[in-house]
């Protein structure tokens, strides 16, 4: 490992005093966390306007008397949400300022809970319900023990390393499953700009034995992933396919360890860009929604979460004032949509619950 990579993990540099460090990195963390806030005035008005019903079977997902809140801003890109129940709070990644970040429910208040973060994407809880996370700069997967230690779950593929690992969920038989496109390792605003070593991948960690296994490496930029309720399906973004981004719907097979066929379960249909989603108990995708940017897009019109049906037709549209790549559900009912949006995090009420 070089120095400077070393630096930018650990946060200590073996050219510099410790004590002169100190300072400086108390100066440099203040300076990069200071980002764009935006104002947002919540809809004083029942139904929210915001939350638009595209087919009438989203009527009964609609709470009447919810609307869109902000629960903070002043972030650069946010994503990677995830919502920790026993302790009241989401976690989610400011990927250039390189941390991640805690909000509250019981305060309202949002701090960090870790900088220097290795650029960390996606988040999601294991069934012990500890942090694991996708590292850009790393390339690696990560655990977060009880007790704070850090360990690594994967960071190769036969002797190769990942390019950046994107999004992460967990199954129930324990099995970890990560998508690895390059976007990580593009360029360096959500990590270092390095070499690609492998195919965009999406790849499984058997939740006994640890052992990795390439799930595909036949997607262009694997992105959002998730599992219907019975986990009998596995849906993956292909957010470089063309002429539009897609999400395909995998049949499992071999006790779930495996795809099988596939079928096309969302179409962006143009410049819509799909992002992060998730799937409700009633086997519907909340899909993270924006402009891709196309010259033609119209993102006043696309930003915030689409909602489809499993069979892919688009029923609900919640609008939010910037684009939306990741969402969770989470609160005390699993009712509360979360919405990592670009600068922001907003959250709404709805009348359903998290598949997971």
């Amino acid at each position: 490992m070089n120095q400077e990579v070393k630096k930018k993990i650990t946060g200590f540099d073996a050219t510099r005093r410790t004590t002169l460090l100190g300072g400086l990195a108390l100066a440099t963390t203040a300076l990069s966390a200071k980002a764009q806030s935006f104002d947002f005035k919540a809809s004083q008005r029942y139904p929210d306007p915001n939350v638009q019903v595209l087919d009438k079977s989203f009527l009964k997902y609609r709470l009447y008397s919810s609307t869109v809140e902000q629960l903070a801003t002043g972030f650069r890109w946010v994503e990677g949400p995830v919502w920790f129940g026993d302790g009241r709070y989401l976690l989610f990644s400011d990927i250039p300022n390189n941390r991640i970040m805690r909000w509250d429910e019981v305060t309202g208040t949002t701090s960090v809970f870790r900088n220097p973060a290795n650029f960390t994407n996606g988040l999601a809880r294991d069934r012990q319900g500890r942090l694991i996370a996708c590292e850009h700069l790393t390339r690696r997967i990560t655990r977060t023990e009880y007790d704070g230690r850090i360990t690594v779950l994967a960071d190769n593929y036969n002797g190769k390393r990942f390019n950046s690992p994107n999004d992460i969920i967990c199954k129930s038989d324990g099995s970890i499953w990560f998508t690895d496109p390059p976007f990580g390792i593009a360029g360096e605003w959500e990590g270092d700009k390095q070499a690609s070593e492998l195919p965009h991948a999406v790849y499984r960690i058997d939740g006994q034995t640890g052992k990795l296994s390439l799930i595909t490496d036949a997607l262009a930029g694997p992105n959002g992933l998730a599992f219907s309720p019975d986990e009998k399906v596995i849906y993956i973004v292909e957010s470089r396919a063309t002429p539009n981004r897609v999400i395909w719907a995998y049949q499992l097979t071999d006790n779930g360890t495996k795809l099988g066929s596939r079928t096309l379960a969302v179409d962006a249909n143009g410049p819509g860009a799909i992002d992060g989603f998730k799937v409700d108990v009633d086997g519907n995708l909340w899909c993270g929604w924006g402009s891709n940017g196309a010259l033609d897009a119209n993102p006043s019109e696309l930003d915030g979460v689409r909602v489809f049906t499993p069979q892919g037709k688009a029923i609900g549209h919640i609008h939010l004032p910037e684009r939306c790549p990741n969402l969770v559900f989470g609160g005390a009912k699993k009712n509360r949509l979360f919405m990592a949006s670009s600068h922001s995090l907003y959250a709404v009420y709805v009348d359903t619950r998290g598949a997971v």
